[in-house]
């Protein structure tokens, strides 16, 4: 079993902690830098974008990982 890792961000003045497994922190901070934010950055924008506010924000950073992890097919013809 992997162990979280936990990261401390402020997301709209407050202070809040994530714990997420190391490999969606390495796409996200793979994320950020292709971006040219800092983690704490592409953060505040995943938090910012969840379209509901009760969805934990471990949830949307994981699938924001799996999102920009996954390949992209040429097209989606059925």
């Amino acid at each position: 079993m992997r162990h979280l890792r936990k990261r401390s961000f402020r997301l709209a003045g407050h202070r809040t902690s994530v714990a997420l497994e190391p490999e969606f922190w390495t796409v996200l901070e793979a994320a950020a830098q292709q971006q040219g934010l800092s983690l704490a950055a592409l953060v505040a924008a995943v938090d910012a974008a969840r379209p509901d506010p009760t969805l934990p924000l471990a949830s949307a950073l994981r699938v924001e990982a799996l999102r920009r992890a996954a390949p992209h097919p040429a097209s989606t013809a059925a």
